[in-house]
């Protein structure tokens, strides 16, 4: 079969962006499959326009690829074995695998694999029935999380009480949530995993800091998780690059909070730490490499979010692009993101600022974000995406 393509990635949002560009750097043809008409990746390789949940297109990407990959953990599996049947194509053209995948998708397969393995993992029950076994074995306080397809807070409440259980009835009777026993943090970390056939190892262990259950902030721990996050990818039979975040508790311990099977917001410092970049190993891994040992500098990441940008200012919060053009986002007059990009690097030089190219500004949405090297780098990045976000938001007045 002569493929046209090294690698194909299912999305086509940031992390397929920097993944690519990752790949281009190691003289990869790669492609992208999305709903959308300009996407991050579209901008940056080909890109064909489709469902990631139609079969068919998904088989019509993996036809044209040797290897193939994905951004983000919500394509059904099922979905993908059918589309390999389609394209005639063997699952090991895939990572992360099926079955993997399959497990990580339903939140209480997940926890099961980790409870099943003995791996640190809060515990959890399904809500079934009038939801006294799970009151009963969970107790109060309990998180809620919807089984498939939760991300960045989505698909998460909180019953503190019974009273407040109940209020949350409508929801849960829809079917297909669980109810996990509360965990009284004191920090959150997370740690990129790497897992082939014959390489195991991790990149280190890193503080996050959560603003309305979207990730902040990056920044070195000073602390190593890396075995309770090896564990988890071990628990699900993962190969591959996995995103661990983790709850540390008081007592030094560690519990496994959720994995995702790709590239991970929390793993975006690695691209100007000094050594090789998540993405990189991401690509490695997909293309059977050999994997680089991951080291560099103290680095600390904050997520740039969207905000509300007026009609008429040359960046709209709401807009059509022509496919293949770039989004008045990337402008470099003082109507955008041009401006305070530049404003940003005349104040702070040493930034590293990353742009995902997304056609439409939201608030909470991640359009970029920045990294800083070396002493004192989490100060240093804040105040830096303080420069870019007062930039941004005068450049539209």
């Amino acid at each position: 079969m002569n493929q046209s393509y090294d690698i194909g990635f299912l999305g086509g949002g940031q992390l397929a962006r920097m993944s690519i560009m990752a790949a281009q750097k190691l003289d990869f043809h790669c492609i992208s499959l999305d709903p959308g008409q300009v996407t991050p990746s579209s901008l940056i390789a080909p890109s064909l326009q489709g469902e990631l949940n139609d079969p068919e297109k998904v088989a019509h990407l993996i036809i044209q690829c040797k290897y193939v990959t994905l951004e983000n953990e919500f394509i059904p599996a099922s979905t993908i074995r059918q589309a390999l049947i389609i394209a005639n194509r063997e699952p090991d053209c895939l990572i992360p695998g099926l079955g993997t995948l399959a497990t990580i998708q339903d939140k209480l397969l997940q926890r099961q694999a980790y409870d099943s393995y003995g791996a640190p993992s809060p515990r959890a029950v399904a809500l079934e029935g009038d939801y006294s076994e799970a009151i009963s074995k969970i107790g109060f306080p309990m998180v809620l999380k919807a089984r498939f397809g939760g991300y960045d807070g989505k698909g998460t409440r909180y019953a503190r009480t019974s009273e407040e259980f109940e209020t949350h009835r409508p929801l849960i009777d829809q079917g297909n949530w669980l109810a996990e026993e509360f965990v009284p943090f004191r920090r959150e970390l997370a740690v990129m995993v790497y897992r082939s056939h014959s390489q195991t190892g991790c990149f280190p262990t890193m503080e996050t800091v959560q603003v309305n259950h979207v990730c902040d902030q990056v920044f070195p721990s000073g602390t190593d998780a890396s075995q309770a996050a090896i564990a988890a990818v071990e628990s699900v039979q993962g190969f591959g690059l996995f995103g661990v975040e983790l709850f540390e508790l008081e007592s030094g311990e560690f519990l496994i909070n959720e994995i995702a099977p790709r590239p991970h917001n929390t793993g975006h410092y690695t691209q100007d730490w000094g050594g090789v970049s998540q993405f990189e190993q991401h690509v490695r891994l997909a293309t059977h490499l050999t994997c680089a040992t991951p080291s560099g500098q103290e680095t600390c990441m904050v997520n740039i979010l969207g905000i509300d940008l007026p009609s008429g200012t040359g960046g709209a919060s709401a807009i059509e692009v022509p496919a293949g053009a770039i989004p008045p986002f990337e402008g470099r007059g003082r109507g955008g993101v041009g401006y305070a990009r530049a404003e940003l690097l005349r104040r702070h030089p040493e930034a590293n600022f990353h742009w995902y190219g997304k056609a439409e500004s939201r608030p909470g949405r991640k359009m970029g974000h920045i990294n800083i090297t070396g002493p004192d780098c989490r100060n240093r990045a804040i105040a830096a995406r303080e420069s870019f976000l007062q930039a941004w938001a005068s450049s539209q007045k």
